[in-house]
């Protein structure tokens, strides 16, 4: 077979095959050279796979080489059948069946045929059966069957294990369960721990996990044997945890870390849950102190898991969960000792002396010799029981704050006796509240001393004023000092928040302003004294502060005018009609503010306000049409005052219509049944200005100048004088009819032309109406059908006629081109 096509020679370009047989030649030699190839790599490949299975014996392939006759130019390989599983799965799968299958058999040997046999026949077959278990392994493994030898090695730790039940059945059958298991699972950890160092067993992979397993179980049984208390079995389990917990962070091998990991985390939570339980139920001192040590001790060793997993993370088991550690330890710690102070002190102190404790643990920020995740778990702690406090405090400051909302429904009924009473009117106090200001105002200072980043501090310096401020609202209700003294703190509180907002010119910094000054109007309401003086302090207060942040405090301040005004009205015994015109003082006062004001952001929110306001007037007053109608009026007066500034001219659209408004109301309140005394009002003013429209801009239309003004009026007297059985309003109606068609038409307006032209048509058919319907009750029926064909037909011949047109012109233009 040649290997590459040679260069041909001169003699042999003179004897050129023809082209398809030199075609057919050079396929025929690459062909070779790719099938000669393929059978390289399928040689190679073959050889690299003998080379990864030379360590299993029973594994090792076949060393003769595998060619394949190579296949002609054309041919189509056949495909060779793909395997469903790899032969190492299948060994695995057949090693696993077999070894169940065998700790089956023996587990049926052991508790049914197990009474057949004597006490010689008992230790005699216990005694082959285990030692053959225990010693096949090491023979397989010279032989380099690792995978057999696993298999049979588990199951001679199965049988171990049964061997320990059937011994208790038959030799130590007196013996209580609790003692003979511990005993039974320290000897089974101590067997397996010795098995896996005999020579040759190291490589096994099942005894050490095995023995890390049992280890599990002395501890717990003994304590169980014992008649150990709760305390007792605790301590247990959290020693148990321990042992995990150190064998996880010395031994290298993967499998026992594992293991041991499990175990530190199972039996760890067991015992620490058991542990916060006796720690809560703890009925003294001394019960308290007991599991506080237990708490303390899984706090020890999770911190001290942490530190390690921070130290050496490529060898402590959940390394990467160090941070979670620390946190679980701080938590820990703090729970343990708060549990002893809560069992010696009241219950009022349970949250400051856990919130103590939280804050000491801050002081990780100066321990250096501690690894930096720690610290941070330790501060996360920190963090987790201070929110957890700040939750607790949350019942309290929200009585506080929305208790007012039941004084709106019961204004002025009486003097709570102290500030506790008149915010909690329908409401419960919660139990040990009695140390919130101080847990508030401790939260506030952590904040404030212990937060330095650049990042977080603006956030500081808005969250510890707000918890300093919530601190100070809790107090008199606390304290439950007299109702006057709550109102002047509260007061107090609000000036205080609103002044440090204003000075640091922050809006966001309002919101706690404008809810503490809620609160507070709320609260007033319990007195009719407290009410005006509580109102109008806020009024001054917020328009004091406008000077800097006028876009929220501008509006906040008329709003508590409103509120005010409402409130004299009701002091002076006027009627919501009557007040309603105090109330208008407001937007006013908002229409000037806003004019001052000029272009500043504060001025829409301003006259938003003062619409706001003007709504509430209008509302109030409309029981009353005479006091309705001048509201209406004043407002419109209001409207027409701001629509003389450049930029809100269009408020003089709505200026007229309340106007307008404004008169209707007040004829229905003289009930004028005319309509055209509610008509000539929107007409004359309309006329007067589509008049002056076409002075400036005389290409105006008249429909646009005098149609609407004419409509207003014309038309509904139109429809009055149709069903009016009187002759005088036709009359007067059809001579301003012809009036304003005389108009037109000497005028050349189209608009006064048509509505006067048709209006004097329709009232004159009106007037001729009866006479109408005599003539047609006269006539034969057909005529009225015979009229309508008639029609129909002319219109039908005039549509006729101009299509004929229009195709003499088509033909014509056609023509022409």
């Amino acid at each position: 077979m040649s290997a590459a096509v040679t260069q041909p020679t001169l003699q042999d370009m003179t004897n050129t095959p023809p082209p398809a047989e030199e075609l057919r030649l050079i396929d025929a030699e690459l062909w070779q050279l790719d099938a000669r190839r393929a059978q390289l790599l399928t040689r190679r490949a073959w050889l690299v796979a003998a080379l990864q299975q030379l360590q299993t014996p029973q594994a090792r392939p076949s060393l003769q080489p595998q060619w394949q006759a190579p296949r002609p130019p054309g041919s189509t390989p056949a495909a060779a059948p793909r395997p469903d599983a790899s032969a190492p799965s299948v060994q695995n799968v057949l090693l696993v069946l077999g070894g169940v299958l065998l700790t089956v058999a023996a587990m049926v040997f052991t508790l049914v045929s197990w009474g057949h046999l004597g006490i010689t026949g008992r230790a005699l077959v216990l005694g082959a059966v285990t030692v053959a278990a225990l010693g096949s392994p090491l023979l397989l493994l010279k032989r380099g069957l690792r995978s057999t030898a696993e298999s049979v090695a588990g199951l001679g730790l199965a049988l171990t294990v049964l061997d320990a039940v059937a011994l208790h059945g038959a030799v130590f059958s007196e013996t209580a369960g609790a003692p003979y298991t511990a005993v039974a699972s320290a000897l089974l950890a101590g067997l397996w721990t010795g098995y896996s160092f005999l020579p040759g067993a190291d490589t096994l992979r099942l005894p050490r996990p095995a023995a890390v397993v049992a280890a599990q179980l002395p501890l717990f049984f003994w304590a169980i044997a014992a008649d150990a208390d709760s305390y007792g079995l605790t301590a247990a389990l959290l020693v148990t945890a321990v042992s995990d917990t150190v064998l996880a962070l010395r031994v290298t091998r993967r499998s026992v870390r594992v293991m041991a990991t499990i175990g530190a985390y199972g039996v760890g939570a067991a015992g620490t849950l058991a542990a916060g339980w006796l720690t809560w139920t703890a009925s003294g001192p001394s019960a308290a102190a007991r599991a506080a040590a237990l708490l303390l001790l899984a706090s020890a060793t999770t911190l001290g898991a942490a530190w390690q997993g921070s130290r050496t993370p490529h060898r402590a088991p959940g390394a990467e969960h160090s941070l979670g550690l620390a946190l679980t330890a701080g938590l820990l710690t703090v729970a343990a000792l708060g549990g002893v102070a809560r069992s010696a002190l009241p219950e009022v102190w349970t949250v400051p002396v856990h919130l103590a404790l939280g804050i000491a643990l801050l002081a990780a920020l100066r321990a250096d010799r501690l690894p930096e995740t720690v610290r941070r778990g330790l501060l996360w702690a920190s963090g987790a029981v201070q929110a957890l406090s700040l939750l607790w405090t949350l019942p309290v400051v929200g009585v506080v704050v929305l208790g007012p909302l039941s004084w709106a429904s019961q204004a002025w009924t009486g003097n709570p006796p102290d500030a506790r009473a008149a915010v909690t009117a329908n409401l419960t106090w919660p139990p040990y509240a009695g140390t919130v200001p101080l847990v508030l105002a401790a939260l506030a200072g952590v904040l404030f001393l212990a937060v330095h980043d650049t990042t977080w501090r603006p956030r500081v310096l808005t969250a510890a004023p707000i918890l300093l401020w919530a601190a100070l609202l809790t107090v008199p209700a606390v304290l439950e000092l007299p109702y006057a003294a709550g109102l002047l703190i509260q007061g107090a509180t609000t000036a205080g928040a609103l002044a440090v907002a204003v000075w640091r010119s922050r809006p966001v910094e309002l919101v706690p302003a404008l809810v503490v000054s809620a609160s507070l109007a709320l609260l007033s309401l319990a007195t009719q004294s407290a009410t005006l003086v509580t109102l109008g302090a806020l009024v001054v207060l917020f328009a004091a502060a406008s000077w800097r942040a006028a876009a929220v405090t501008a509006p906040t301040a008329l709003g508590y005018a409103v509120a005010l005004a409402c409130a004299t009205g009701a002091a002076a015994d006027w009627s919501a009609p009557h007040t309603a015109l105090l109330v208008l003082t407001v937007p006013a006062a908002a229409a000037l503010l806003a004019w001052r004001l000029g272009d500043s952001p504060a001025t829409v929110p301003i006259e938003l306000t003062g619409a706001a306001t003007a709504l509430v007037a209008i509302a109030m007053a409309v029981t009353d049409l005479p006091m309705l109608a001048l509201v209406l009026a004043l407002c419109a007066v209001i409207s027409a005052g701001t629509a003389i500034r450049e930029d809100r001219r269009p408020l003089g659209y709505a200026a007229a219509a309340l106007f307008l408004l404004a008169t209707w109301v007040r004829l229905a309140a003289w009930e004028v049944g005319t309509p055209e005394a509610y008509t000539l009002p929107v007409t004359i003013p309309a006329l007067l200005v589509g008049h002056l429209r076409r002075r400036r801009v005389p290409e105006t239309s008249s429909w646009t100048a005098y149609g609407p003004g004419l409509a207003a009026t014309l038309l509904p007297s139109l429809v009055t004088a149709w069903g009016d059985p009187d002759w005088t309003r036709p009359l007067l109606l059809g001579l301003a009819a012809l009036s304003l068609t005389l108009m037109g038409g000497g005028y050349s307006l189209q608009a006064p032309l048509v509505l006067g032209g048709s209006v004097l048509t329709l009232d004159a058919l009106h007037e001729l109406a009866p006479y109408i319907v005599q003539v047609a009750d006269a006539l034969p029926r057909w005529v009225p059908p015979a009229l309508a064909g008639l029609l129909l037909l002319a219109l039908g011949a005039t549509y006729e006629r101009r299509i004929r047109d229009v195709r003499r012109m088509r033909d014509f233009l056609g023509s022409l081109h």
